[in-house]
């Protein structure tokens, strides 16, 4: 893949462009606060009263409706949540679009999926941080940046790529480097990665582990440390020197045990049914299942929340934080 830092990036092409950041969540305040702080002309786009309204205000914007960001800025960039975008964008940002402007996002969810169909003549692009935006944003401030990615899906005006290079740039995303993919790529990859690995995959490895210490009489209390709180100290290791760094630190018991043990857990029957997923994922099968729980006002989902709230590992996960809290 093509990687660039900021050497590659054209500063100056953001210039005289006015930027309306749709939403103020983690990645909405992130970035807005980063693209301000690098000299760009930023709006906020809220929904007046919401959550976010007087959060945004606090930290020194005005905050405008969807609609005025739609009619007034040059790039709007979508980072309202994905289940979201594509009813606010119906009503009220598509009709006010016109040929020259960009519409922008960190996911490519809405428009790999056909769910958000913009105007001929916009241009199309996403810029997407590979960090929560805690992180976006404490990097930032220490000069540094998050990795990302950035891909291009209409190029009506002939700037996206250097307008999308830019806007990395802005957020700081250049200072560690971003790789350019396509819109498929990022969406399939980061819905797979999601469902198969770092959130279905490991939630469910978590409490089956779990389940089978405190099904053999061992303290569920014992339990929860083993198989969820120190699962942090290991992805920490992993994250800094991947599995070398991994395997290198942990005592060479467990090492021997992981590497004799991990396969048993995790088959070539698993990773067919991470096949499958895949192949959900790619078909757009799981989008449209996704749109119409969302639509319907997530029922399933709901029941889902309250059936793992009462989860042992979580009742139990509950008192022992708060046995262990700082302060």
């Amino acid at each position: 893949m093509a990687y660039y830092t900021t050497k590659d990036a054209n500063a100056e092409a953001l210039s005289g462009l006015r930027i309306g950041v749709v939403g103020y969540g983690a990645q909405g305040r992130a970035q807005a606060l980063n693209l301000r702080d690098s000299g760009c002309d930023v709006s906020v786009a809220l929904r007046e009263g919401g959550d976010s309204w007087e959060v945004a205000r606090r930290d020194g914007f005005s905050p405008i409706s969807f609609e005025d960001a739609a009619k007034t800025c040059d790039i709007v960039h979508m980072l309202l949540p994905d289940d979201v975008q594509w009813r606010i964008y119906d009503k009220q940002i598509g009709p006010y679009l016109k040929p020259g402007q960009s519409l922008t996002f960190s996911h490519g969810f809405n428009i790999h999926y056909g769910f958000i169909k913009p105007p001929e003549g916009v241009d199309i692009w996403l810029v997407a941080p590979k960090s929560p935006g805690s992180e976006v944003r404490k990097t930032y401030t220490d000069n540094f940046g998050v990795p990302g990615l950035f891909a291009i899906h209409t190029d009506a005006t002939g700037k996206s790529r250097e307008n999308a290079l830019a806007f990395a740039h802005a957020l700081g995303l250049t200072r560690a480097g971003v790789m350019e993919c396509t819109f498929a790529e990022e969406t399939e990859e980061d819905l797979f990665g999601e469902q198969a690995v770092l959130c279905g995959g490991t939630a469910s490895l978590v409490k089956a582990g779990f389940e089978v210490l405190v099904e053999a009489g061992y303290p569920a209390e014992m339990a929860y440390f083993e198989c969820l709180h120190e699962l942090k100290l290991i992805v920490d290791l992993m994250e800094r020197g991947g599995l070398t760094e991994m395997w290198h630190v942990v005592s060479n018991m467990a090492e021997l045990g992981g590497r004799w043990v991990g396969p048993r857990i995790i088959t070539e029957d698993t990773k067919e049914e991470m096949r499958k997923v895949l192949a959900e994922v790619r078909s757009g099968d799981f989008a449209r299942r996704a749109r119409e729980e969302f639509d319907s006002g997530s029922p399933n989902l709901q029941k889902l929340r309250e059936e793992e709230a009462q989860h042992p590992i979580e009742v139990v996960g509950r008192q022992v934080r708060a046995m262990f809290k700082r302060g």
